[in-house]
């Protein structure tokens, strides 16, 4: 297949090239960038993107594909119908499934079925430990062998250090990233933030230290051993304080954060609406504005959605027993842009930390446009207006505290291995 993109504002963080040019696309590759490219025949797809944003795909460092295990949440399939409709064009998928990717014969079913029927890149994040139970470590070097690219207990920590330690040197010996899923259980027996909205309904509460003691721990641990953490879907102003100092001292520590951590804040669990329950929980007003300030300062490395699907019987419960999550894919890039429209960060800084950023700790050879690599990219309006539509999404969780959200900014067209696998056909 050959594609001619005409016309587009080049953004490409990796290299800073912010222009006016045409991309033409053979195959999975760009094979040029430059002005006034001619067609290739008459089987070449010509879009005009006057107007339009060409970036790299977005990289997702942490989601939930929930297959194995529970198709009825999500599967592979239409996870990544989700993902690429938001603009993300490789996905990695945590390890939480059914069974746990804790083995070769988990991993390489992952590896398969992203092959076979995904329509962005997956790649199979692998578990810690031997069923997430934080007893004995995971076979991690049949596991890479397999594909994974990372390591993560997510959705638990682990609470032995000495295993801990032990998952860092394996981690260092693999060269991969071990993503760190900072919370005290003991301290975290609640289903809100703790503070003033808890107070006043009633419920049970997380405190901030629940995450910022486990923080501070595994980057010790992993300062130690000098292997590479990264610690994800931050919430706090401790946590951000934390991270920042400790980088003033070990290069190899990096942290994210998700869009609803700096969209909205404890306030919202007010409505006692489940689709606000997620964890680690929607923080104090304080909180959110330390996390946009992380993100200014380069504090925080990258954004990820957490993408966290539900069956609705799963949410349509009371706030007590819902499941914990938000679908994030569909929502999570129009979401990030409001820190653009609000001055946090330059539209470049933006998706510097959804592409580039995300690639370097995973080491994908992705995240740029550039002659010669691969060809996924997104063309998006950083100004269309659009509003959020749950029953539009393209997931099978309709879990989202955004539904009627009027959002600045939206994906229009994504380009996988130089296959449009998602058109907006209202604008093309």
């Amino acid at each position: 297949m050959t594609l001619l993109i005409q016309k587009c504002r080049l953004m490409d963080p990796a290299s800073g090239r912010d222009e006016i040019l045409d991309i033409l696309i053979e195959g999975t590759s760009i094979v040029k960038i430059g002005r006034s490219i001619p067609a290739m025949g008459d089987g070449c797809e010509i879009i005009d993107a006057s107007g339009l944003v060409a970036a790299p795909g977005l990289i997702d460092l942490h989601a939930h594909l929930r297959e194995p295990g529970y198709e009825y949440k999500e599967t592979i399939r239409t996870g990544t119908m989700a993902a690429v409709r938001g603009g993300f064009t490789s996905v990695v998928c945590m390890a939480n499934t059914n069974p746990v990717n804790d083995s070769i014969s988990v991993t390489d079913y992952i590896v398969k079925k992203g092959k076979s029927e995904g329509l962005a890149h997956v790649f199979p994040c692998g578990a810690i430990t031997k069923g997430l139970e934080g007893k004995e470590l995971s076979e991690v070097g049949e596991m890479f062998g397999a594909g994974i690219v990372a390591l993560s207990d997510d959705g638990r920590s682990v609470k032995n250090a000495g295993l801990l330690r032990k998952a860092f040197e394996y981690a260092k010996l693999f060269d991969l990233p071990l993503i760190s899923h900072c919370e005290d259980a003991d301290l975290a027996d609640g289903v809100v933030h703790e503070g003033r909205a808890s107070l006043i309904s009633g419920l049970d509460a997380i405190p901030s230290i629940a995450e910022e003691i486990v923080a501070r721990r595994d980057i010790a641990v992993a300062k130690y051993v000098d292997g590479p953490v990264h610690i994800t879907h931050i919430s706090t102003a401790g946590t951000v304080e934390i991270v920042r100092d400790e980088k003033k001292r070990f290069q190899k520590v990096t942290c994210d954060t998700c869009p609803h951590y700096f969209t909205l804040s404890d306030e919202a669990t007010l409505t006692f609406d489940t689709n606000t329950k997620v964890n680690p929980p929607l923080r104090s007003q304080e909180d959110v504005a330390a996390i946009k300030e992380g993100l200014r300062d380069g504090t925080i490395d990258v954004i990820a959605t957490d993408h966290a699907p539900h069956d609705a019987p799963s949410k349509d419960v009371e706030y007590t027993s819902a499941s914990f999550g938000i679908s994030g894919f569909e929502t999570a890039f129009s979401l990030s842009l409001a820190l653009v429209h609000q001055g946090v960060l330059p539209l470049m800084e933006l998706l510097r930390k959804l592409t580039v950023n995300p690639a370097s700790i995973l080491k994908l050879p992705l995240g740029e446009l550039k002659e010669g690599g691969a060809a996924d990219l997104i063309l998006f309006h950083p100004e269309m207006e659009c509003t959020v539509d749950k029953y539009a999404f393209r997931s099978k969780g309709k879990n989202t505290p955004f539904h009627g959200f009027s959002l600045k900014g939206k994906n229009l067209l994504t380009v996988v291995d130089g296959a449009v696998v998602y058109r907006d056909e209202n604008y093309f």
